[in-house]
Parts: C-alpha cells; structure tokens; sequence
C-alpha cells in the first residue's frame, strides 16, 4: 500500500497583523548550586525569587570607590540551593511538554562553567530524577492510551515522517520480530537497575486538553558536539577487536522547509519512560567526559537529547489513523546539555584536553556573538548577519531563533569564590539573552472532523468510578423486602414491609440525631476557632502596624538615600559630561599639536632638501666654469705660445736658409737638442714636440704610445667592437684603464674618468680616430652620469698629397738634394702640428692639422 509521508512543520507564510507576529523573550532561569563544604567563601547570594547578588570575594581587586563591588542581576525566575527537582520542572521543563503535545516546537539547554550542576539538572541523580526522565514521563502519562502501534510512523532520512497502516505496520513488526536478537519489546522490558532509581518519579504529572481523536508516536535521537563535529551516540558499530572503526561524524542538512537537521541520525522510536531512558542510557556511555582538575567527570562536548513528537488524527470512524499527510503534524522538544566554559590555567589541561577545552569555549563564544547580534537587530533595527554558520551548536538551532518556538534557558552557576569571575560571564551572557525574542508558536489548524469519534462506537462508561453520597447512606438501610402481593388474602408482604420502613424511619431519626449533635459540635469547635483566630488576628494586627510603621520610616530613609543617590549621580554625571569635553579638547589640541609638528618637520625637510640642491647647483656651476676659465686660459696661452713658435721656427728656418752653405745638406737635430733649446727658449716653449727630419745617421724610431694628459685617475676605455686597428705611431694608451666594448655602470661606478674611442672616414677617405673624453659623476639617485670635457683627434695623412713648393720657377733645382731640402723644410712648417682652443662638447682640445700660410 502507499504510504502517506509528514514534515516538519515551520512557520506558515501569514498576512500581517496574525498571531505569528507576536514574540516572546527567551525565559532564562537561574539555578544555583548547594556549596560544597559549609564554611567556604561564596559569592552569589540569592536576594528573591527574581535576583541574585554577585560580590567580590575576599583576595579580588577593589573598585575605585574602595568598597567591594556588588552586582545584582534580574532573572524570570531564580531556585535557591534547596530547589527540588519537581519544583524546577514544574516551573521551565513542563509548559515545553505541554507545547509538545500540542505540535508546538521547544528548546531547552542548561549554561554555566565547568561543575556548576548543568547534567545534573537535565539528567539527575538516583533518587532524583532531572528535568529529561520527568518530560518523559508526563509526555506517556499524557498519551500513553492514544499511542499507535509500532511501525505505523516511520521515520525517513530527510527530516520528516513516513505513515503506514495497520497492515503494513504488523507486517513491519512480524519481520522485526522474525531477525535474530530481536529487541525486548516495551511491556516485557525490565528496567536497568543503575537509572531504576532516575526514572522513579512520585508525583503523577499530565498535559492538559490532550486531543482524544488523534493518535501518536514518540520517536528520540541522541547527538554529541565533539570538536564542532557531530556523532551519533545511538548509530550502531559492529566491533572489530583487530582493527577498531573510529565513529563517524554526521553533517547538517536543510530539509524543503529550510529547518535544519542531522543527517542520517539514528530515530528510535519508544513505548515508555523506562524505554526511552535506556535508548538514552545507552547513548550517555558513550559520551566523551572526563577528569579535570575543577570537576571528576566534566563532559567534553555538547549533548542534544531530541524527543519528537509525530501526531496524526484518526479518520470520520475513528479506527484508522488519517491518511492525509496535511492534516499530521510533527512536534520537538531539544534538551540540551551544554559543556561548561573553563580557563585553561585552572583546569590544568593539556593535549587533548586543552584542545578540547578550546572548541568547548569557542561555540560558547559563537553562541554569545549570536545572542549580541539578534539583540542589536531587534534593538536598534539593523539587519546584521548572525553566524550561525560559525559553529555547528548554533547552526543546528538556528531555526528555533529565527523561526518560532519557546527557548528556556537554565543558568547554574556555583557560588564558591573561586568561580566569580566565570559567573560574572556567565550572568553578563545571561543578561543579554533575556532581550531576545522569539516568534511565538501558532496553535495547528483543527482537522475539521467531528470530536468523540474515537468513542462513538464503543460503550462508554461512567465518567467517574466513585461513588454517590445517596448511594452510600442508602446502602446502609436495611434491605426492602418483596413488595409483590400474589393473593388478596396475603396479610404477611404488607405487615414486613411496614415493619421495614419503620426501622428504616427510625435509623433515619437516630442519624439525624446523630448528625444534629455532631453538627452542633462541630459548630462550638468553629466558635471556638473563629475566636482562636479572631484573636490572632488582633495579635498579628498589632504586629503589622508595629512592622508598617518600621517600614514606613525605612522606606522614607530609602527615599531620602535615593534622593542624595540622584543628586550624586547627577553630579557624576556632570563630572563626566565635563571630563569628556576636556579629554575632547586635549585630543584636538594634541592632533592640532601633531598636525603643526608634522607641518615643520615636512617644511624643514624641504627647507634642507632645497638647501642641498642649491648647494649642489652652485658646486657645479663653480666647477664648470673654473674648467671653463682654466680651458679659455690654457687655449690663449697655447694659442700666444704656438704664434710665438711660428714666429721663432720661421726665423730659425730663414735664418738656417741665409747663413748655411748650399751645397751640404743640414743635419738634422736630434730630438734630444730639440728639447734642449725649447727649454732655453723660456719666452715660447713648444707646446707638442717637432717633428723629425729624415737623417741617415738617426737611431731607428720606436713606437711610442702618448700618455693622457691625465694618467693618475682611473679610465674606463671604452673601445667599440666594430673599430679597426690603425698603423700610427701615436697611439692612445691610458694606464691602469678598465676595457670594455659596451659601457656599464659596474665599470662606470669604479672610475673616474670616460674615454670613448670613435672612428669615421674623413674627406680624403682616411680613418679618422677620436677620443671623446668626460668626467664621471655619482648622481642623488645612486647612479652615475658622464660629463664629456675633451676630445681628442688622432688621423694619418700623406704628405705626397699636400706638398707645396717654395718657388720652384724662381729658383732653379739644385743638385745634391737642394730641392728636397727645401721641400722638407717647406712640408715640415706646413705640417706643423697647432692647437685651437674651443669644442662643441665642453672645453677641451681639438688637436688637427693646419696648412702652412705663405709669406707676404
């Protein structure tokens, strides 16, 4: 047969102004937990049944104003240390079954630090059962005649409920019965004698209005929070001794109503208290607790104990559950178990402990931001992100927060000193939660069908087993005789019968008697009583109006405390108002300080930047022209020198032609005499040395490299791979030079000086060599850059070419080489080497060779 299939319900889209948009804060509860020892410090004391008190114990930093620092804080509702169990559930845990019951969905966690008594509220002691044994068992007391047989709901993998009928449920139940080890069904079951004790609850408790005509399922699940993973403590492991498989944790998924769920969590469904404490049992085995230094069994993960509810109505017969999978509806109830918050530093943990202690503290620290944020959005209404998504404890109620449903929190806390400064973070976290609201939970849509049809055909008995008071005072007559007369002579039917009713009167007028003299008995006792009471009353009177004039002169010294606490806070709050203004001042004042200071700085920074650029600018230019007043003077005096040789050499040359013989050819000096009278000649010495005359007594002449005029700094000779070596005898050689055929700037950053050798074809297609020289200068930005200051030409002519004659038609040719000497006189002056000052580059020399003039 087909099955009909239920979701989870969620809040119905409704129009604005329903029910749904009611709220309700979530109810927080403060529990606090009996001292250990009689004589040890506390520091929370219970004011009444809405307030607590934390003081600063004993050994803790004072306030400013010198005294301890007391802080009270406002719960729904506070439990003293002598709280019992029932008292605690009737209060928070019993309005959530009720919702329960009717299809409203509920969430409860207990919150404190390590040791403070949270599994002990939620899960009890022997002898005392907790808040989850006592939901258990007003939820079957409340249905325990109207639950469905096994397998008629069955849960599915995506967070909602299959429904079978009766057949398929049987057939269900017969193959589970049919595999081996089949479990223990409810009624045969015999109770564990370690919980016994936990799920022996006394008082009877049962919801109120429980819907007759419906039928219902009880389906629990058991998670952990380990690490901000989740495990299944019901899924069941096969054993393998040799190689042991780890537990698996489980992912959170969203089902079509974007509620949130554990993925393939383990359901099971129960039939009873006893049932359903030892699914859960079985689960609290397996939950990671250990020993720490603060508590002997502190759990190391959250536990989410989930009880759903599945509720279908019964069809128009009211035999068979409906199958219409609009009309079922699927309750929740989460209780949770949270791990306390702890300090390393006092737990003592270390490896897996301290790792454990620091996801533990994280999701409680993510569940606080949680909190802050909804309150600001609701507050101040913004529209801030919540992240849930932060950890997987707020991930998995996220629904219950921004959806609808009642949140009850419990905080227990324990008075002890030692704990103050992890309670006052727990009240502040507690504080903040009591300004959230919840959307609270709409009431079903009622199914439509008729009630009572669940005892329509059957017979229905009494409504009450006891019995009347007529029917108790009339059983205490004696018994009537047989009235039924047979015959007209029967004289002995009427005689009994009055003879019964007589004693009947008679037993009547003893117990009115009886009942008169106990009614005025009772009557003298309520005379009595009444002047007992009165008399107290007179009593307590006067004590009253003993006590209401002592309150009535406290409360005007209250007043007149709250007054001068007024004026003293208005004039704190004047102080306050003033010392911000002055703190707000002195910031100004300080930026408006640091602003000029900063302005100085950059203005004296630029003052020394310009400073140093004008320094370097005037060193340069100082530099530039003293090169260019020492290049001017050098290229006059060169230029005076080289006329006043020209003058000296022609004079010389005239004289040499009157005064010498003809005949003989003139030796030729030497170089060394040459040198000699230049230096006697002290009006003009030469500036570059003469040039030779062909003599055949002359040493052989050796090559002979010319030096740079300066041969004490370092050169970078940079020599191009494309020149050609040429076959003068001058040639240029700079000592202790770095060669390179490209320039760098390693090269370049080692000297002083730049030589560039440079080579082109002149007019009269000879090679012409130049060296363009420079000085090499560190730039600001660590570079270096090259002024050029010189160049020098180097060429090699022929002097074929540019032979001239002195007078060859006037004078006729000589024999014995006259006309050549002549000639070589005529071609030395003309070949003469000259300096001319000037360059286009810089100042420098340009060394080249000038014509002979004629003379007039």
């Amino acid at each position: 047969m087909k099955s009909a299939r239920a979701k989870t319900p969620r809040k119905p889209t409704v129009k604005k102004g329903s029910q749904t948009n009611l709220k309700d804060p979530v109810g927080v509860y403060c529990r606090v937990r009996p001292l250990g020892f009689p004589d040890q410090e506390c520091c929370i004391e219970v004011i009444n049944n809405t307030t607590v008190q934390l003081h600063t114990p004993e050994g803790y930093r004072l306030n400013r104003n010198g005294d301890y620092k007391e802080t009270q804080y406002s719960f729904k509702q506070v439990f003293g240390t002598h709280t019992t169990q029932k008292e605690l559930f009737d209060v928070v845990a019993n309005p959530l079954v009720n919702d329960l019951i009717h299809g409203k969905n509920g969430l409860l966690f207990t919150y404190g630090v390590t040791g403070s008594g949270k599994t002990h509220t939620m899960t009890g002691s022997p002898g005392e059962g907790g808040l989850l044994p006592r939901c258990l068992d007003m939820i079957f007391n409340s249905i325990g005649s109207f639950q469905a047989k096994r397998y008629v709901f069955k849960s599915n993998d995506r967070n909602s409920m299959d429904i079978q009928c009766e057949v398929d449920a049987l057939l269900e139940r017969q193959k589970r019965e049919a595999m081996p080890n089949p479990k223990t069904s409810s009624n045969k079951r015999q109770v564990d004698p370690e919980f016994a004790d936990m799920i022996t609850v006394q008082e009877f408790c049962k919801a109120e209005e429980v819907d007759e005509d419906s039928v219902y399922g009880v389906f629990v699940s058991y998670i952990e929070i380990y690490n901000n993973y989740i495990y299944d403590l019901l899924e069941e492991v096969p054993f393998d001794p040799i190689k042991p498989k780890p537990p698996q944790s489980k992912l959170l998924r969203e089902d079509k109503n974007h509620n949130m769920y554990v993925a393939g969590c383990t359901e099971v469904e129960v039939k009873s208290t006893e049932e359903a404490f030892e699914v859960f049992w079985r689960g609290q085995k397996k939950r990671r607790i250990a020993n720490t230094h603060l508590n002997r069994e502190s759990s190391r993960s959250h536990s989410v104990f989930n009880i759903k509810l599945v509720q279908a109505p019964l069809d128009a017969d009211g035999d068979n559950v409906l199958q219409e999978k609009e009309q079922i509806t699927i309750s929740q109830l989460s209780l949770v178990d949270l791990a306390g918050s702890e300090r390393t530093n006092r737990t003592r943990a270390e490896g897996n402990r301290l790792r454990e202690a620091g996801n533990i503290n994280q999701s409680l620290m993510t569940l606080r931001t949680c909190m802050d944020v909804l309150r600001e959005n609701q507050m101040y209404g913004t529209n801030k992100m919540v992240p849930y998504r932060d950890s997987k404890l707020t991930h998995l109620f996220k629904n219950y927060f921004d959806g609808e449903g009642k949140v009850r929190m419990i905080v227990c806390v324990n008075p002890k000193a030692e704990d103050y400064e992890e309670n006052l973070q727990v009240m502040r976290f507690a504080e903040v939660t009591q300004e959230v609201e919840v959307a609270r939970p709409v009431d079903k849509a009622i199914c439509g069908l008729t009630p009572g049809r669940r005892y329509r055909n059957q017979p229905r008995g009494p409504v009450g087993n006891e019995p009347l008071v007529t029917d108790v005072v009339l059983q205490s007559f004696p018994p009537l005789p047989s009235c039924e007369i047979l015959d007209i002579n029967d004289e002995q039917t009427l005689p009994r019968l009055i003879e019964a009713l007589e004693k009947r009167h008679h037993l009547r007028q003893m117990m009115i008697d009886e009942f008169n003299k106990q009614s005025n008995a009772f009557k003298a006792l309520l005379q009595e009583f009444d002047n007992a009471v009165l008399s107290k009353e007179n009593h307590m009177q006067g004590k009253l109006n003993e006590k209401e004039k002592m309150i009535s002169g406290q409360k005007l010294e209250i007043e007149r405390l709250e007054k001068k606490n007024k004026t003293l806070e208005y004039k704190i709050e004047i102080l306050e108002k003033t010392t911000t203004i002055y703190e707000e001042d002195k910031r100004n004042l300080q930026q408006e300080l640091e602003t000029q200071n900063q302005k100085l700085q950059r203005q004296f920074s630029d003052k020394r930047r310009l400073e140093a650029r004008l320094q370097g600018m005037v060193t340069e230019t100082k530099i530039k022209w003293e090169k260019e007043c020492e290049r001017r003077v050098a290229a006059k005096q060169l230029e005076m020198q080289n006329k006043l040789w020209v003058k000296d050499e022609k004079l010389k040359q005239l004289k040499a032609i009157v005064t010498e013989p003809k005949t003989e050819k003139p030796e030729r000096p030497s170089r060394e005499r040459d040198r000699e009278k230049v230096t006697q000649r002290s009006a003009s010495p030469s500036p570059v040395p003469l040039l030779f005359q062909p003599d055949q007594n002359a040493p052989p002449i050796r090559l002979r490299h010319r030096r740079s005029r300066s041969a004490g700094d370092r050169w970078v000779d940079h020599k191009p791979a494309s020149n050609m070596q040429t076959e003068t005898v001058m040639q240029p050689h700079v000592p202790h030079a770095i060669t390179v055929s490209v320039a760098n700037e390693k090269a370049l950053a080692k000297c002083e000086k730049y030589m560039l050798t440079h080579q082109e074809l002149a007019s009269d297609g000879e090679i012409e060599t130049k060296l363009i020289k420079g000085d090499i200068y560190k730039t600001r930005g660590g570079g270096q850059s090259v002024q050029f200051t010189d160049i020098e030409t180097l060429k090699q002519e022929s002097p074929n070419g540019s032979r001239k004659r002195r007078s060859s038609t006037v004078a006729p040719a000589q024999p014995d080489g006259a006309e050549s000497e002549w000639t070589d006189v005529e071609t030395r002056c003309s070949v003469a080497v000259e300096m001319r000052a000037g360059s286009q580059l810089g100042p420098g020399y340009q060394h080249h060779a000038q014509p002979k003039r004629k003379k007039p």
